[in-house]
């Protein structure tokens, strides 16, 4: 009897151990941990142009590029971009923040922009998270409404980034 009390108390404190060590909670699969894990270098761009849902032009811009594109989120708040655009320039500064449901990131982020009509633009300003890990992060802008007419000329941008290796 002395023998099954004590068993008995063995299983009882080793399954307390295993739950206890089980339950243990960590931040890496967060969404901010995602993005503040390190630099995101720009892999690829693309501009897409619709009518209504069909698919007119797709163009793949940089492609040749020999400037590192790096976005930076940082776990202030706050990110940087350098060179954007493929073009020389100083690093951009700016702020973050994730939609409540955590689908899209708005950026206050400023970039010299030799596309834009005023020479500067917010690229980040509304963009949609279409994919987060360990290894890539995809956001798209432009025109994302999720209704529009069949008639309605739409421009989506799609940034591709992967994780810089740290050294």
């Amino acid at each position: 009897m002395k023998y099954k009390l004590l068993l008995f108390l063995l299983v009882g404190f080793s399954a307390i151990i295993l739950l206890v060590n089980s339950c243990k909670k960590d931040n890496s699969g967060s969404i901010q941990t995602l993005f503040t894990g390190g630099n995101w270098q720009l892999a690829s761009y693309q501009v897409s142009n619709f009518v209504g849902d069909t698919l007119k032009t797709t163009d793949t811009l940089y492609a040749t590029c020999n400037l590192n594109q790096v976005l930076t989120f940082n776990a202030n708040l706050t990110c940087t971009y350098t060179n954007y655009s493929c073009t020389p320039q100083p690093t951009a500064t700016g702020h973050w923040s994730l939609s409540s449901n955590q689908l899209f990131l708005a950026s206050d982020i400023t970039v010299k922009d030799t596309t834009s009509l005023t020479g500067s633009s917010m690229p980040f300003s509304q963009a949609q998270i279409v994919n987060i890990g360990n290894y890539s992060l995809v956001l798209q802008t432009g025109d994302l409404e999720q209704f529009y007419p069949s008639n309605k000329k739409r421009t989506i941008t799609r940034y591709g980034f992967v994780r810089q290796k740290t050294p």
